[in-house]
């Protein structure tokens, strides 16, 4: 079971302190200085984020006796001890007990930790919906049982590493490879003062000494602060540490780092985000908020919430009214007010709505909700403006036509224009020219240069930006990627590493990711290693730096070794470093860790084949892992390529096109069944296909060449659309340049 510690806090002197680094104390201790923030504090969803499993904490109705799925049956129990108990099915489907050890989050649900071998917390997919005072699953419907990889066993619900670190004050996974264990433990369950303040043991001598006759002066170099306030420039990166979608780089963080040096944050995806950047899949708050106006004018969280009580400065509207009012004063001197208007917006002429009404609610214009989880409402944080016309033309949602249901939207954007006829979209045209770029459209290599060359683009649009850039080959978007590498936001940098092979050749690109091998941050080294690792030995013997990136990168894997993907990363790393010898151990490892991890799988059955010549150890694995997953692409894909390298063509043309049949929208599926079928004696069909997807998703560049070579070159009519179409996206593309 994992455990909490209570650190020694005794007596420490000056001396030692000038030379000891902070560390953790009780927290009660902060109560006796700051008695307002910790009344706030009490009580609160941070406070209780986390809670050992009691008659007094657990909300959930364990009377109820049995739950039942789509796909399981568990039955809750309430022990005569006070004890909670779920008998449910486990790894291997078996029915079992398992204690229940804590409560997870508060309102609108509450989930519950559930104890397993090895010091393994595992979250049940049971959830209590405190507002319905009802049990729910958080997947139903999609038949979750323990051959899922969603299933409460498996690796994606490991409290331990998806969870705990963001509901428990100094929290530790430290686990151990060798006995696949962990031995986690925190300072407190719930999220508590030095989670976001860091460790308090030198500021209580600071503070002490204050009633001393030689009181310790503040800014001495005594290794510790006077003040442990987050400074206002700071607390979106704190904030963001767990309200943000991210990717660990270390156990834990630390305090005194920047962001990126602990987490690699999600930039604004297709599959996360919509086009104009409001949150699409779970994403929490920071992506969101990044890309708003009110980041760019110094506004933080505080300005909105109290970051004790985690509760609204002010109810209903007077939250935003702090700033947006008829005096047209920012609530903070450091905010920039420039942008403000005297308006009194929250009254009918503003809103169009009557008072008291949904729609008078700022937040359901400017914050639409979406709802996670099943049933946790949250709400966006970018601040955009309804655009129901937009909406309609992009795809996107809007929070009127999200609202005014079942209106017809052409009879709802005209309404919405009488009321705003002067209504336009304040991005700067983002929306519409990411779509023009993600769709496709004639200018839309235009249109990607012309949102790169504003001074003004939040850094995580021009990050997402950049990543496009592939899309769109050409000299000038090599010169992007090039000025990208310099940008002051290391979001950016990490971006234009990883669009850069896409574009240079391997001298361009050692020349111009080298230097960023002493780059400041650390997700920006990782990912400038990644793309280095890759490259020819000869190449990479001529780069001083490499050894010390590549120690780097290797090291955090080895950080990160209850995951699959860790061992994973460390095979590949083994590959290309030739250290053939490491490679299946390491895969091996990462299918412990996760049987479902199925880049190892795939992996594995190529170096079988590869490495050890063993074509048909190679075929074995892969169909074994089909019989325990059938419905997953990438295995039917691994599959027509291992024939097709063993010249059974005939063999791998039904597992392509199982592939494409199961994720008809990766168009690597797609080309590569095109090629089989072309090679099959069946060109018409192989073109009909490449038609098809390049109508879904015309922006592909290589299913248009390869459609266009399946054509006969050039000489048809169609072709030569196809590539004047390529000639309209991207006039500077190298296939259509000078012609």
């Amino acid at each position: 079971m994992l455990a909490s510690t209570t650190p020694v806090t005794a007596p420490v002197s000056e001396q030692a302190a000038a030379t000891t680094p902070p560390h953790w104390v009780e927290e009660s201790q902060c109560q006796s200085c700051h008695n307002a923030a910790f009344a706030d504090w009490q009580g609160s969803h941070h406070q209780l984020a986390m809670q050992p499993a009691t008659e007094q904490t657990v909300l959930g109705d364990f009377s109820v006796q049995q739950f039942d799925s789509d796909a399981e049956s568990s039955e809750l129990l309430h022990e005569e001890d006070g004890s909670y108990v779920i008998r449910t099915p486990d790894a291997n489907g078996q029915s079992a007990d398992f204690k229940v050890a804590y409560t997870f989050g508060l309102e609108p649900l509450q989930q519950y930790l559930l104890e397993m071998p090895g010091g393994r917390l595992q979250a049940h997919g049971m959830a209590w919906d405190t507002q319905q005072q009802a049990w729910f699953h958080l997947y139903q419907g999609q038949a979750v049982d323990h051959h899922s990889q969603l299933h409460w066993t498996g690796a994606l619900q490991n409290a331990n590493f998806m969870c705990v670190e963001c509901h428990a004050t100094d929290f530790q996974r430290n686990y151990d490879a060798a006995t696949d264990s962990f031995a986690s433990r925190w300072q407190a369950p719930g999220v508590g003062c030095q989670s976001c303040h860091g460790p308090a043991s030198n500021h209580l001598i600071w503070a002490k000494s204050q009633s001393t006759s030689d009181p310790v002066t503040p800014g001495r170099s005594t290794g510790f602060s006077a003040s442990p306030s987050v400074a206002p420039a700071a607390e979106v990166e704190v904030c963001a540490r767990c309200h943000s979608r991210r990717s660990p780089l270390d156990d834990g963080y630390q305090h005194d780092n920047a962001l990126m040096d602990d987490f690699l944050p999600s930039i604004l995806s297709a599959d996360l985000y919509e086009v104009d950047g409001k949150i699409k899949e779970e994403v929490f708050e920071y992506g969101s908020f990044k890309q708003s106006k009110m980041h760019a004018a110094g506004v933080v969280c505080s300005d909105c919430h109290n970051p004790h009580s985690g509760e609204l400065r002010a109810p209903g509207n007077g939250v935003c009214t702090q700033c947006h009012n008829g005096n047209a004063q920012p609530t903070r001197s450091d905010i920039q007010g420039s942008g403000l208007q005297a308006k009194k917006y929250d009254s009918p002429p503003h809103h169009h709505h009557p008072n008291g009404s949904a729609g008078a609610q700022c937040i359901n214009c400017h914050m639409p909700g979406k709802l996670y989880m099943t049933n946790d409402l949250r709400h966006d944080h970018s601040f955009t403006s309804p655009n129901p016309a937009q909406a309609l033309e992009l795809g996107h949602t809007d929070a009127c036509l999200g609202c005014h249901q079942p209106a017809e939207p052409a009879e709802l954007v005209a309404r919405y224009l009488a009321q705003y006829p002067d209504a336009k979209p304040r991005d700067g045209g983002y929306a519409q020219d990411l779509a023009a770029v993600r769709g496709g459209k004639p200018g839309a290599a235009a249109a990607l240069n012309r949102q790169l060359a504003r001074e003004d683009q939040p850094a995580i649009r021009v990050a997402t930006l950049v990543s496009e850039l592939p899309r769109y080959p050409s000299l000038a978007a090599l010169q992007q990627l090039a000025s990208a590498l310099q940008h002051a936001d290391p979001s950016v940098r990490v971006a234009a590493a990883n669009s850069l092979p896409a574009l240079a050749s391997e001298t361009q690109l050692a020349d111009l990711l080298a230097p960023l091998a002493s780059d400041p941050v650390r997700a920006v080294r990782l990912a400038v290693a990644w793309q280095l690792a890759q490259l020819s030995a000869q190449t990479k013997s001529g780069l001083t730096t490499w050894p010390t990136l590549q120690a780097e990168y290797e090291q955090v894997q080895n950080n990160l070794l209850e995951r699959a993907d860790a061992h994973f990363n460390l095979a590949m790393l083994y590959q290309l470093s030739g250290r053939e010898d490491r490679v299946e151990a390491a895969l091996r490892a990462a299918l412990e860790r996760d049987s479902a991890f199925f880049p190892a799988v795939i992996m594995q059955a190529q170096w079988q084949e590869q490495y050890f010549r063993l074509p048909q150890v190679g075929l074995a694995i892969l169909h074994k892992a089909l019989k325990a997953h059938p419905g997953e692409a990438s295995l039917q894909h691994a599959l027509g390529m291992a024939l097709v390298r063993q010249g059974k063509l005939a063999d791998a043309l039904p597992a392509f096109t199982q592939a494409h049949q199961l994720a008809p929208n990766n168009p690597d599926y797609a080309y590569v069944l095109a090629i089989a079928l072309h090679d099959s004696g069946e060109p018409e069909q192989a073109r009909e296909l490449l038609r098809q997807q390049l109508a879904a998703d015309p922006a592909n560049r290589q299913l248009r060449l390869a459609l266009v070579s399946y054509l006969g070159g050039q000489d048809s009519q169609e072709a030569r659309m196809l590539m004047e179409q390529l000639r309209e996206q991207n006039p500077d593309d190298p296939a259509v340049a000078g012609r």
